[in-house]
């Protein structure tokens, strides 16, 4: 039975997110972090449903989740994986709203709970970090404008190749050329926005052509520079 990892102290959290707000002080980090609390997850648990009312956020100080909603016919769509580092779900406490997404882990994962008394005081109180915090939302919402004229606009397998470089640049590589991400093909279809059958398909067209090698959930990157041409279309 595999053992369940130690979780870090405040300080190491606090440092791993002055990584990601490098602009802010470290009195104001640390109180925000004053009454976190830091919980291991199992892969496969879910972090919150979409439609729920959370009262706080979450810092990802290791693993991998999916954030996603649910569209018709109980399909998922995946909205992005959020790696170490990332924080997500203040969109929620800021608006005050039900969560618009859900999010499950793909791997195990040690989060850092933010309580919306402490992410709305440290918002009112500190320009920096409220600017930091403007700057996730722009880029989210400029990677949703691009998804949205991608769908609109490209076919599919240009969209399959756009996400495996995507993939590429967030995740990384191997020496070899391998996604480190693994990730199924059911997510991997449901990130790009198709049935599960045309992604398995077009992942074969593409090994046929020489771009991918795929063993398993495994996908090796052969020839980016084609998957580029495939996504310009």
């Amino acid at each position: 039975m595999k053992e369940e990892a130690l979780l870090p102290d405040v300080s190491e959290c606090i440092g791993k997110f002055k990584l990601t707000f490098k602009n802010v002080s470290d009195s104001e980090i640390e109180a925000l972090f004053a009454d976190t609390t830091i919980k291991f997850h199992k892969k496969g648990e879910y972090i919150y449903n979409e439609g729920a009312r959370i009262k706080g956020c979450y810092f990802l100080f290791s693993g991998i989740v999916k954030i996603f909603q649910t569209g018709v016919a109980g399909k998922d769509q995946i909205i992005r994986f959020g790696k170490e580092g990332d924080i997500f779900g203040f969109r929620s406490v800021i608006r005050n709203e039900a969560a618009c997404t859900s999010v499950e882990t793909i791997s195990d994962c040690t989060l850092c709970y933010i309580p919306n008394t402490s992410l709305m005081h440290i918002i009112t109180h500190s320009p920096n970090f409220a600017y930091e915090m403007m700057q996730i939302a722009c880029e989210e919402l400029g990677v949703a404008n691009h998804y949205i004229r991608d769908i609109a606009q490209k076919s599919v397998k240009a969209r399959l190749a756009e996400i495996l470089l995507l993939i590429a640049s967030d995740f990384g590589q191997e020496e070899d050329g391998t996604l480190k991400l693994n990730v199924s093909r059911e997510d991997l279809s449901n990130f790009v926005g198709t049935a599960t059958e045309t992604l398995i398909r077009l992942l074969s067209d593409l090994k046929n052509e020489g771009i991918v090698e795929i063993k398993g959930r495994k996908i090796k990157l052969l020839q980016q520079d084609k998957l580029q041409q495939i996504t310009n279309g």
